[in-house]
């Protein structure tokens, strides 16, 4: 960068680096940050967002129920309960997330949107829907790693027993072991094909990631990581207002017993019983701890990756 240019918002819309310029290891360790404050900050709410999806009213009324039965049961670490999965697979997610949302960008911008004509004319920068585009791709890309880390996650996290020595499972090892010993790797991929339908809608967290970035780079005078923070946390929530019902499809098939007492086959399965017990608004049990997650852990981490990505690219 030359001095007194100001940097670019965000190293995943707009990156300045030249197509041959090696970056691939500064995204592995910016998304190790990147996920380490994604789990701090959001896990507590994530646990209790699956505990209300997996659980009928009777055991919780609400979000602040489940919180405080949670803690008066099972103290503050009941909270981090099938914390370890997401922290390891984060770190990869993450990376592989990133790293393939910014391939994917590139290779629709050079090869969709505005293919160069000439080496010497200005490329102009991939539109929204591009964004949109290559949000989804990276959202199917990395559903190959987090259906089995979300798998394990949401087994650890529905273990309501405060005596580890009455768990089924002692820790994310030992329930890995167990689903691979008795299921094999379809057992440990259950729930694959729900995987890749939520992430679908990583088009609308990209693509308004895109807009409001550009939006507060123009209309405000924020500073980088600001910019950062708003757009993360902002996009992060027009995307779980727009997958959420799919997330509760997912992590009921998740929490499906394996083998024979097996309930639900197919995610269509899981919608229509969904419905049946508590229409509509089974599919939005549990929204409100995940929509204020998703501000604050998800603005943490984009402001954790690109503060990384920048500081390994001077």
């Amino acid at each position: 960068m030359k001095t007194g240019e100001k940097p670019a918002a965000s190293a995943v819309v707009d990156p300045a680096e030249p197509h041959d310029s090696p970056k691939y290891y500064r995204g592995f360790v910016a998304g190790v940050f990147s996920g380490m404050a994604k789990l701090s900050v959001g896990h507590p709410f994530d646990t209790v967002k699956v505990r209300l999806q997996t659980t009928d009213k009777s055991q919780f009324r609400g979000p602040v129920d489940c919180l405080l039965q949670t803690l008066r049961k099972e103290g503050f670490t009941g909270l981090y309960k099938g914390a370890t999965p997401p922290l390891v697979g984060w770190m990869f997610m993450d990376s592989i997330m990133l790293g393939s949302l910014s391939v994917y960008r590139r290779v629709l911008n050079d090869n969709l949107f505005n293919p160069r004509t000439s080496a010497l004319t200005e490329q102009p920068k991939l539109p929204v829907l591009g964004h949109a585009l290559a949000g989804t791709m990276a959202g199917w890309t990395v559903s190959f790693v987090a259906a089995p880390v979300e798998h394990i996650k949401a087994r650890l996290q529905i273990q309501y027993a405060a005596d580890k020595s009455k768990r089924l499972y002692s820790g994310p090892i030992d329930c890995l072991t167990k689903i691979y010993r008795g299921h094999g790797f379809r057992g440990l991929y259950h729930g694959l094909s729900a995987t890749l339908l939520f992430r679908t809608f990583f088009c609308f967290w990209w693509g308004t990631y895109d807009l409001f970035t550009r939006q507060l780079q123009t209309h405000t005078n924020l500073s980088t990581p600001a910019v950062n923070f708003w757009a993360g946390g902002l996009s992060a929530q027009i995307f779980w207002v727009t997958s959420y019902p799919s997330d509760v499809i997912k992590q009921r098939i998740m929490t499906d017993p394996l083998g024979p007492e097996r309930r639900f086959p197919r995610w269509r399965d899981v919608a229509r019983t969904v419905y049946s017990e508590s229409g509509w608004r089974g599919y939005w049990r549990g929204f409100v701890p995940c929509f204020l997650r998703a501000f604050p852990a998800n603005a943490m981490a984009l402001v954790a990756f690109e503060g990384v990505m920048r500081s390994l690219s001077e």
